[in-house]
């Protein structure tokens, strides 16, 4: 005689089955028609834009009620900006996401300029891609390592506080001691990118790879320029074949090595996504899970393939963990940190 489970079970089963296809019915009601917007914390045309978008454009198909998913431009602060209006300003309904620079996510860690809101509580969704950051010159500049920046000075573009293209260059002058002479001002990548053509300036640290695979492709095959050392915790594998340095082997002990980590930990957090604190959980759940949906979907895949964007995902939950387990770093090295990102300017 087959095995009965006793009523009381399967009439609890058949309640949670019910709940669940509940929820799911009203999650599916609640965004159908209705638009969900990604707010980017940088200019339009740049890596975090490029991935943005290209997110934008399939994870309508993956979230319940299949949502129209638009998306808008508020760079400024390293992101600041776009972290604010989303934490502060933008529904709490599961309809705002933001799209923000690595750097934004740990701004009280890395900076002692307050911001409004607190990072700590965003509600992470998941991330697109670890970055992977490289420091490189004109062909033409006065060095041909990273170890010769210790001797001879180079001139490099930067953009705002709590961006890495502004924060690793500060970073490895008040860490390492290389000669690096910052000119700011620039709103992006591109910008640079456009100053290094005009010779304005020399090079820039803090660019990413995948930024610079999309924007100037000839210039990782073409000569036009040189690159110096990867900034990261440990190599990449999509530069192993350009046989880098990194930065953190130039660490003089091995408190400098830690506080040079944790800053490069922001590297793994990649290109996140977030919703602001106070989403319902079931709206959470979707996003997160639509998201997953969307980095593994094939055709989104075959975009970012054809765009040249590398996707390595990390879910919902692993990064919340991150995120969490960065906030709790022992506050000497949180200190150390900071104070390897106040830019003094070159010696006089």
């Amino acid at each position: 005689m087959p095995h009965r489970l006793p009523a009381a079970l399967v009439f609890t089963a058949v309640l949670l089955g019910a709940g669940a296809a509940a929820g799911q019915d009203a999650t599916e009601a609640f965004y159908r028609g209705r638009t969900v917007t990604v707010t980017v914390g940088s200019a339009v045309g740049g890596g975090y834009d490029s991935y943005a978008r290209l997110v934008a454009r399939h994870l309508g198909r993956h979230i319940p009620g299949n949502p129209t998913v638009i998306v808008q431009n508020m760079a400024g602060a390293g992101s600041n900006k776009a972290a604010s209006y989303v934490a502060l300003q933008a529904a709490r309904d599961g309809t705002a996401i933001g799209a923000v620079q690595a750097g934004a996510i740990l701004q009280p860690l890395l900076s002692d300029q307050s911001v409004p809101h607190d990072p700590s509580k965003f509600v992470m969704l998941g991330s697109a891609n670890k970055s992977a950051y490289l420091c490189l010159v004109r062909a033409d500049a006065p060095v041909k390592s990273f170890a010769e920046l210790f001797d001879r000075e180079v001139i490099l573009g930067t953009s705002s506080e709590g961006a890495t293209l502004r924060d690793y260059p500060v970073m490895l002058i008040n860490v390492l001691g290389v000669k690096l002479r910052l000119i700011g001002g620039y709103a992006g990548s591109r910008e640079i990118v456009l100053a290094m053509e005009r010779g304005e300036v020399q090079g820039m640290c803090g660019m990413d790879w995948s930024s610079l695979a999309t924007q100037q492709r000839d210039w990782v095959t073409g000569g036009i320029v040189r690159f110096l050392a990867e900034e990261d915790v440990e190599p990449h594998p999509s530069l192993s074949r350009l046989k880098l340095p990194l930065t953190t082997a130039f660490a003089r002990s091995g408190e400098d090595r830690q506080v040079m980590e944790m800053i490069y930990s922001q590297n793994l957090i990649g290109r996140p996504y977030f919703a602001p604190p106070g989403v319902p959980l079931d709206r959470v759940d979707a996003l997160r899970k639509a998201l997953k949906a969307t980095l593994e979907d094939r055709a989104f895949l075959a975009d970012a393939e054809k765009s040249g964007l590398d996707i390595a995902p990390m879910d919902g939950e692993e990064m919340q963990a991150l995120v969490a387990r960065l906030y709790a770093l022992p506050p000497r090295i949180v200190e150390r940190a900071k104070q390897a990102l106040i830019y003094k300017g070159p010696a006089k």
